[in-house]
C-alpha cells in the first residue's frame, strides 16, 4: 500500500503538469481588413478556432479597412485602426471580452500598426498614408482614455511597424519609402533620431510638392549609386537588450540596429520579402513574416542564421505575434482574391505548423489578448 500511495506522489506532479499544458488556452485578435471584421481566435494547444466574429464597419456599401490592432497592457481594451475614412482614417477603442465599441478618433491619411507606451498611457499610431502624396507622414499620438488625438510627429514617407522599447520611453517606427528608422522620445514626441535602413549612402533629399510648386526638406533617400531602395515596413525592439530589428522588405533582409550607437550591427540574408517582425519574450528568436514567399521564417538571434523556414497555409502571408510563453507564434494570412484569410499557429519548440484557422478577408492585424487556464 505504501509503495502504491509512494508512486501516485510521484506521479501526480507530472499527470498535473500535463494536464495544466494542455489546459492553457491562448486568444488573439485579428482583423480582416476586406471584411471589415475582427476574428477572435482561440488555440489550446492542439486545436485552433474562431469564437467570435466583430463587425467593425459602419458603412454597409464601403470597405473600410480594419488594418492595425493592438490591446493595452492591462488587457482590458483593444484598438483597431481603420484606413479609409472621409477623408481620414481613425481609431476605435473597444472592451475586452465583452469587445463593446468604447470610443473613436480621427486621425490622418491610413492609419495603420499602433502601441501603448505602458510609462505614458499613450497610443502611438503611424499614418502610413497609402494614398496620399509621396511626402512624410506622421505618427499620432493619442489619450485612449478621452480618445482624443494630443499630438502629431511628422517622420518619413509611408511610416509603419509602430513599436516602443520595452521601458515605453522610445518610439520607433520605419518609413518605406524613405528608407529611415525615426525615433521619437515618447515623453516629448519629438524626433531624436533617424537611420537610413539600406546598404547604399544616404543624401538629404527634395521632395516636390505638385500643387505648391515648392520643395520639402526634411527626409533622406538613398543616393543613385546603384543601391536597391531597402523599403522598411517594420521594426521591433529587443526585449531585453538595447537592438531593434527592422525589416527590409525591398531588400530581402533583416537588419539589426544598435540602439546605444545608432549603428546597423549585423544584416541577416532573407529571402521572401520579409515583412512583419516579433522577437520571443526571451530574446532568443525573431520570427519574420515572409510575404512574398507565403512563409514564416525564424531567426536565431545568438548566432544570426535562419534556423526554419515554415510555409504558411496560404500565400501572401502578414502579421506575426509570439505568446508570452515563448512557445507559438501566431501568423496572419491574407491569401488571394477571394480566399479566406487565415491565421497559422507555429510551434517554436518544433518550428513546425500545427494548427490552422479561417476567418475573413485579407487577413492583416494580428495582437495577442491573454493566456487563460
Amino acid at each position: 500500500m505504501r509503495t502504491a500511495i509512494r508512486i501516485l506522489s510521484l506521479l501526480f506532479p507530472l499527470i498535473a503538469g500535463s494536464w495544466t499544458a494542455q489546459a492553457q488556452s491562448y486568444y488573439v485578435y485579428v482583423a480582416a481588413e476586406s471584411e471589415d471584421q475582427v476574428a477572435v481566435v482561440r488555440f489550446d494547444g492542439a486545436q485552433v478556432e474562431v469564437v467570435k466574429t466583430i463587425e467593425v464597419g459602419q458603412w454597409p456599401t464601403e470597405i473600410e479597412g480594419p488594418h492595425g490592432m493592438t490591446v493595452s497592457p492591462d488587457g482590458e481594451h483593444w484598438y483597431l485602426s481603420i484606413a479609409h475614412g472621409l477623408p481620414y482614417g481613425k481609431v476605435v477603442k473597444y472592451k475586452t471580452g465583452t469587445d463593446e465599441k468604447l470610443g473613436e478618433a480621427e486621425l490622418g491619411l491610413f492609419p495603420a500598426s499602433m502601441q501603448i507606451s505602458p510609462v505614458t498611457g499613450l497610443l502611438y499610431v503611424v499614418n502610413f498614408n497609402l494614398h496620399g502624396k509621396m511626402e512624410p507622414s506622421s505618427v499620432s499620438i493619442v489619450d485612449p482614455e478621452m480618445m482624443i488625438e494630443v499630438a502629431r510627429t511628422t517622420t518619413g514617407i509611408m511610416p509603419h511597424g509602430s513599436r516602443l522599447t520595452p521601458d515605453g520611453l522610445k518610439h520607433y517606427s520605419a518609413a518605406m519609402m524613405s528608407g529611415e528608422l525615426f525615433e521619437i522620445d515618447a515623453m516629448t514626441f519629438e524626433v531624436t533620431r533617424r537611420l537610413h535602413t539600406g546598404t547604399g549612402k544616404a543624401m538629404p533629399a527634395m521632395m516636390a510638392d505638385a500643387e505648391a510648386h515648392t520643395h520639402k526638406p526634411g527626409m533622406t533617400m538613398p543616393m543613385d549609386d546603384g543601391a536597391k531602395p531597402p523599403k522598411p515596413t517594420w521594426v521591433q525592439p529587443h526585449p531585453l537588450k538595447p537592438l531593434a530589428y527592422v525589416a527590409n522588405n525591398g531588400i530581402d533582409e533583416i537588419v539589426e540596429v544598435d540602439l546605444e550607437s545608432w549603428t546597423i550591427a549585423r544584416r541577416f540574408k532573407t529571402e521572401g520579402a520579409p515583412y512583419n517582425l516579433d522577437v520571443s519574450p526571451d530574446g532568443r528568436y525573431l520570427v519574420a513574416s515572409l510575404k512574398a514567399a507565403g512563409a514564416t521564417g525564424i531567426i536565431d538571434l545568438s548566432t544570426g542564421e535562419e534556423i526554419a523556414r515554415i510555409a504558411n497555409s496560404r500565400k501572401v502571408t502578414h502579421g506575426v505575434v509570439m505568446s508570452p510563453d515563448n512557445r507559438y507564434a501566431f501568423i496572419s494570412v491574407e491569401g488571394i482574391g477571394g480566399e479566406p484569410g487565415s491565421v497559422d499557429v507555429i510551434d517554436l519548440q518544433t518550428t513546425t505548423l500545427v494548427a490552422t484557422a479561417e476567418i475573413g478577408k485579407q487577413a492583416g492585424g494580428i495582437a495577442f489578448w491573454k493566456m487563460e487556464r
